[in-house]
């Protein structure tokens, strides 16, 4: 069984095999406005949590097919592959990655693809709490994708993913795939009994504050993490706290209670 990447439909099908899904935020959102506030509704955990540093930079894949062929892409789109078969469209990305392609040990039947973060780099809003301007990158997870999945049809793979197909390697696993490629993951924070996490946004918030500066400086002081990710060591459920979720939901809150009570004396001041 051979999907040449030379082909440009299979390329698209390890597209839309391998994009990272989006993780979800540990109080659920609002959708009833574009407001962006967080209800008072927690991701349920039971037993461990793995406490990790969600870095801010760029969502980077490296897929790897049994023929040893590869590619690099965004959370979105191909950026390169061997043989620069792709052409770049780079943010520093692809010089940052490349040279763990070849310690990325082809899988006889499946794909296989690490998702990392490159962050640090001058090209990215939040460099400065990094360091001096140099890209780093820190690996988070893994998928190891049996081969025979590519014989569906993109949509098809497209719903498989989009309702968690995608298998992830758990914790051990994961850090013994960081150890062979050589590439470091991104800091464990430590661990907490699910039962133990907050279940309000207000509890949340201050559960952060010890995390609010980032363990991933290079140099210089170290400025502000963008939040916490919490994964069981299955990888089975995994949700992300961000600073500015939190503070932006707090804050809006303060301001309708604001409004509330001066409508309220409007309103009280009219009866009169």
């Amino acid at each position: 069984m051979r999907f040449p990447l030379d082909d440009e439909a299979v390329q698209d099908k390890v597209n839309t095999l391998t994009k990272y899904p989006s993780i979800p935020t540990y109080h659920e959102m609002t959708h009833i406005s574009r407001s962006g506030m967080l209800t008072e509704t927690p991701t349920v955990y039971t037993g461990p949590v793995l406490l990790t540093e969600k870095a801010d930079g760029v969502n980077v894949r490296m897929t790897r097919l049994p023929d040893g062929d590869w590619l690099i892409g965004l959370r979105e789109e191909w950026l390169t592959a061997r043989g620069d078969r792709v052409p770049a469209r780079d943010f520093g990305v692809v010089k940052a990655v490349r040279d763990l392609m070849p310690r990325i040990e082809p899988q006889s039947g499946a794909v296989v693809t690490l998702y990392a973060e490159v962050f640090g780099s001058k090209a990215m809003n939040a460099w400065k709490n990094y360091g001096d301007g140099t890209a780093s990158v820190r690996l988070f997870d893994v998928s190891v994708i049996d081969l025979g999945m590519l014989e569906l049809d993109r949509d098809r793979l497209s719903s498989w993913r989009k309702n968690g197909g995608q298998p992830f390697l758990a914790e051990a696993d994961l850090q013994a795939m960081a150890a062979r490629v050589g590439v470091e993951l991104t800091p464990r924070l430590g661990e907490i009994d699910g039962a133990d996490l907050p279940d309000s946004v207000d509890g949340m918030r201050a559960f952060l504050e010890p995390y609010r500066t980032t363990r991933l400086a290079t140099s210089g002081i170290p400025g502000f993490s963008e939040g916490v990710v919490f994964r069981s060591p299955d990888r089975g459920t995994i949700s992300k706290a961000r600073f500015t979720d939190y503070d932006k939901t707090i804050r809006l809150r303060a301001e309708a209670d604001r409004l509330a009570r001066k409508r309220d004396r409007g309103t009280a001041d009219a009866a009169f």
